[in-house]
């Protein structure tokens, strides 16, 4: 038997399996989409190759019905955690009328579903943020015991809606965990001209407790992140967790970043895959076996494939109803 860490972390074997294959399902829609954007099928794409330990782990240590997530653009294993099914990813991605984000009225990954806690985000970046600290200021005065996450790169980190969201939640002391998804680039911009120092050294400034870890560890993730919400739910407030990744792909299908990235560069991330390096993990204390593996490989696969096809065959919204959810009352008064 190798190292059991996850013991330690009050994680169960069905936790594991279950981490490993939201992981699995992030890297084949991720791929499935990135195909359709190149056949044409779809007009806009945000990869999340790379990101998913960082996901995965840090949204495992939220209570799903009860607390709430305000995720990021790239956050795509992020809301299957919290209750997103291939299908409803392929449906924002096609713009059709189940799309649980918005109908099919908003652009593709931006993520949200009132069921299921999940807010919507919009295009300005680290605009989250501040809704994050307004809903974590409600469940304070409400005495909930409920914690808030939100989710943004390193490039987030220099808008003033975080730095606010920041200051705010520092000074009522919030149920608030900020999760900063380190990839190292705003999109093409290195954040070495982004950020002075490092972004979990921030934290101080806003009197609250910040912590830098390794985002293609997933159990790592998953242990700062749980002890960052554990906090917050003990009444003690908020705390900024930065996890260093990587992403495999260029910002968006819009964005060319051989550009600004050499491919040696990239190909050295690659060899630190976050799904490769947990499921090494996971045949060291003999959870799965290779056989295991292809099964579950072949299984996340296939959801993924049905999920883009179910979607495709969705149908548009009605042009009759471009008007719902976009204006409170239509009636001339």
């Amino acid at each position: 038997m190798g190292t059991d860490k996850h013991t330690d972390l009050g994680l169960k074997e069905e936790d594991l399996l279950e981490m490993y294959r939201y992981m699995l399902l992030a890297r084949y829609c991720d791929e499935r989409q990135w195909a359709l954007n190149r056949q044409g099928k779809a007009p806009f794409v945000v990869p999340v190759s790379g990101h998913e330990a960082a996901q995965v782990g840090s949204a495992w240590a939220f209570e799903k019905g009860k607390d709430v997530f305000c995720p990021y653009y790239r956050d795509m294993a992020l809301v299957l955690v919290a209750g997103f099914t291939p299908r409803d990813v392929f449906l924002g991605l096609y713009g059709k009328a189940e799309d649980p984000s918005s109908g099919g009225r908003q652009m593709p990954a931006h993520w949200g579903a009132k069921d299921r806690n999940i807010i919507t985000g919009s295009s300005p970046i680290a605009t989250q943020c501040l809704h994050a600290a307004g809903i974590a200021y409600s469940r304070k005065i409400k005495k909930s015991d409920a914690v808030v996450g939100t989710w943004f790169g390193e490039g987030g980190t220099s808008e003033g809606d975080w730095h606010g969201a920041m200051n705010f939640a520092g000074i009522h002391k919030l149920p608030l965990v900020f999760v900063c998804e380190n990839n190292q680039y705003a999109i093409s911009v290195h954040e070495s001209k982004q950020v002075a120092g490092r972004v979990y050294q921030r934290a101080a400034g806003y009197g609250m407790p910040g912590h830098e870890g390794d985002g293609n560890d997933l159990l790592e993730s998953y242990r700062l992140v749980k002890t960052a919400v554990d906090r917050a739910r003990a009444g003690e407030g908020p705390s900024l967790i930065e996890l260093r990744t990587y992403r495999f792909y260029s910002h968006t299908s819009d964005d060319d970043d051989r550009t600004y990235r050499a491919r040696e560069e990239v190909e050295e991330w690659k060899k630190k895959d976050p799904i490769t390096r947990f499921q090494d993990y996971l045949k060291s204390v003999e959870v799965i076996d290779d056989a295991k593996i292809e099964q579950m490989r072949e299984e996340a696969k296939t959801e993924a494939d049905e999920g883009a096809k179910s979607a495709e065959e969705a149908d548009f919204p009605d042009a009759a109803t471009a008007a719902q959810n976009v204006y409170g009352n239509l009636e001339v008064v």
